[in-house]
């Protein structure tokens, strides 16, 4: 069988442009048309998790895409663990995917396409699972294989999850453990399969959104490749106020301090602590605890601004301080 990872740079969301980086591409690129045909609720300003207009009184819809190569050797799992990927920006603004069109990329010449055929299926089978219509899709032959998802959802424009509504006071939930970017990293380079890994990255935020939403909460974002910390930073800087974070309260998956420790670290991660080491004030805080989370996640789960049933809480957000983040 060949190994889907090997044919890739980077595997997963730990193949973003670096958040740094990212920011100064797209640094006054947010200029609104003259007569716009509606009304831009949540855009590029705070670095959001996917865009949101309203339509109309009660209705708005939202619009995101994510995709990247591949994070398992499994084209199955590969596909189905994108399109959960892709889906999760929907739900970290509150909303409800209703249709999908899937990209991708791939080496047409090198790699057969019953393995592109099992991506998309992997990719089918979790939108449907979502309720979430598939309808057709871009494709390009490319040197690199690639795949996910543009997602077009809807949400109430009164009842909305975003990034910069955080309050003093609030807990901060996390519904995911991590880990997942070092577990990924050491299947890539050794072939070793986590299953346990893999379950978590299928597994939709469809349910903890709604549970925020359930319990009041307003400010919630997800955990993906720029690790906890670079999102709980862009969550405390859009809402001016500091994020502290209860290293111990953090919960991480079987075999994520091992595979740290065994150097398998991704540079995605390092360069997620280089951009918020500046920011944050880690105290006492064991290297090891702070590339942890710095981890790039692939389909992680979501950090709400509040409380929900079954999930840990792993700090709160309190007035703004001398940083934006503190770990203690």
């Amino acid at each position: 069988m060949k190994r889907l990872t090997q044919y890739a740079h980077g595997g997963g969301c730990a193949c973003k442009i670096p958040p740094g980086e990212l920011e100064d591409v797209v640094a006054g690129l947010n200029t609104a048309p003259a007569q716009p045909n509606a009304e831009l609720l949540v855009g590029l300003d705070t670095g959001d998790d996917a865009a949101v207009v309203r339509l109309r009184d009660g209705l708005a819809t939202v619009a995101t895409a994510d995709f990247f190569t591949p994070v398992v050797d499994d084209p199955y799992d590969w596909g189905r663990i994108a399109a959960a990927n892709a889906l999760s920006d929907v739900y970290a603004v509150g909303g409800r995917p209703i249709v999908a069109v899937n990209l991708l990329a791939w080496p047409r010449e090198v790699l057969p396409f019953d393995l592109a055929r099992e991506v998309l299926r992997g990719g089918l089978d979790v939108a449907a699972q979502a309720g979430c219509h598939v309808g057709g899709g871009h494709s390009v032959d490319d040197p690199e294989p690639k795949y996910g998802m543009a997602v077009t959802g809807v949400a109430d424009p009164a009842a909305l999850l975003r990034n910069d509504t955080g309050k003093p006071g609030v807990p901060l939930t996390l519904t995911k453990p991590l880990g997942l970017g070092v577990l990924n990293n050491r299947h890539k380079a050794t072939g070793e399969v986590f299953d346990h890994a893999v379950a978590t990255m299928v597994e939709l935020n469809r349910d903890a959104s709604a549970a925020a939403l359930d319990a009041g909460a307003v400010c919630a974002t997800d955990v993906t490749g720029f690790g906890l910390l670079g999102h709980l930073y862009k969550l405390a800087r859009a809402s001016g106020v500091t994020a502290v974070v209860d290293a111990a309260a953090v919960p991480y998956l079987d075999g994520a301090r091992a595979s740290l420790r065994d150097g398998y670290v991704s540079g995605g991660t390092r360069r997620n602590l280089a951009w918020v080491a500046p920011h944050t004030d880690f105290g006492a805080t064991p290297q090891e605890d702070r590339l942890l989370l710095a981890d790039a996640q692939t389909s992680g789960g979501l950090l709400i601004a509040g409380e929900i049933p079954g999930a840990p809480v792993i700090g709160e957000l309190v007035p703004a301080g001398d940083t934006p983040l503190v770990v203690r």
